[in-house]
């Protein structure tokens, strides 16, 4: 009959009950990873909220910390946010008051002459060229004829999808109100992370985690601001810009432009498609102008301001900014188009944390000097 010790003895060799103890743990702890996958699954639209609203926090931050240093302390944390957040929201219902108005018109009228402008029929006569291919317009307007009646086939099934779209983003206006208010909370909660990461900086591996952390909070902060402002200046320039060229439709365009700046590469790439596009079948008599002024600004944004503005760990490969968006259509639609660019920032980030980490411990610590 076996003794207590050689029962322990065979437990601790590996098997219990015939099951090995190494294959238990590794099964169970993937069955937890699939638990925990799956888990994330099914609250997706929740963290994607929560996403949303960390990323809306680091816009209003800014404001907040140059409002305290206006008042110096004199009003308190929480009044002083509020403060901030109706002035936010004072400026945006400006703005839309003075533009709104014009864009919805335009918009209208665009919808309205669509069919008009799209017409194959009176396109040859429409047609703006130069008097130097003015012996080609019936060769090109045969061109566009084709390339208009080709795509005919597939605009219902892309009208659909984007009614579909418009549905599931109207089901989804209560998202609206909940990011301010997370993004809220988060920033009068503020003083409660930070005492966390000091705590985490006192434990083991803490520095690591604690250097994750500020890098995350740095790459997100850098990115969100950045986009914000080069989608302002898209705004203000395209605006400006087609108004005084009389482009038709300028303030509309400019609009469409500046939501797509937050799609980079293939964003103002359908842009300026969709500028020259109006422009064009309108019958807008100078289209080569408005091409120069959309390469002379898309070299002055890709090359001088967006580099000055992402400078802060944001530098992500065209090549990978182009993977991660079509990864993200394919993983989470509109949604991951938009985070694709700071995921991929992010984990870039993480990796060179985790090399610097490496370098530290595994580089000799220099003798003391004598």
């Amino acid at each position: 009959m076996p003794t207590t010790a050689a029962t322990t003895a065979h437990c601790q060799g590996g098997t219990v009950f015939g099951i090995d103890a190494r294959t238990a743990r590794v099964v169970w702890t993937a069955a937890l990873v699939v638990a925990g996958l799956y888990g994330v699954f099914l609250v997706r639209t929740t963290l994607l909220v929560m996403l949303i609203a960390v990323l809306f926090s680091y816009l209003i931050y800014p404001l907040f910390v140059l409002a305290q240093r206006v008042v110096g302390g004199r009003i308190p944390r929480t009044p002083l946010l509020c403060l901030v957040y109706l002035v936010v929201v004072a400026l945006v219902a400006l703005a839309g008051g003075l533009f709104g108005s014009q864009v919805a018109e335009q918009a209208t009228t665009l919808a309205h002459q669509l069919p008009t402008l799209l017409d194959p029929a009176t396109l040859e006569r429409r047609l703006p060229l130069p008097g130097v291919l003015e012996p080609l317009r019936a060769r090109l307007a045969g061109f566009l004829r084709d390339l208009l009646q080709g795509g005919s086939s597939q605009a219902m099934p892309f009208v659909r999808n984007i009614g579909a779209g418009l549905v599931h983003l109207a089901g989804n206006l209560i998202y609206v109100v909940v990011v301010p208010i997370l993004s809220f909370l988060m920033i009068l909660q503020g003083p409660v992370f930070d005492e966390l990461l000091v705590t985490m900086n006192q434990r083991r591996n803490g520095a690591f985690w604690t250097d994750v952390l500020h890098g995350l909070n740095t790459v997100l902060s850098s990115y969100v601001r950045a986009l914000a402002l080069l989608s302002l200046a898209t705004l203000l320039a395209y605006g400006l810009v087609l108004s005084l060229m009389g482009v038709p439709f300028a303030l509309l365009l400019a609009g469409a432009a500046a939501v797509l700046e937050v799609i980079p590469v293939l964003g103002p790439l359908v842009a300026a498609v969709a500028i020259v596009g109006v422009a064009l079948f309108s019958g807008y008599e100078h289209v080569g102008w408005v091409v120069a002024f959309i390469t002379a600004y898309r070299i002055f944004q890709d090359y001088m301001l967006n580099p000055y503005l992402m400078s802060e760990g944001v530098d992500v490969p065209p090549i990978l900014v182009v993977f991660g968006l079509l990864a993200g259509e394919e993983l989470a639609g509109v949604s991951g188009i938009f985070l694709s660019v700071p995921f991929l920032a992010a984990v870039r980030m993480v990796a060179m944390q985790i090399k610097l980490h490496r370098a530290k411990i595994t580089s000799p610590v220099a003798p003391p000097p004598a």
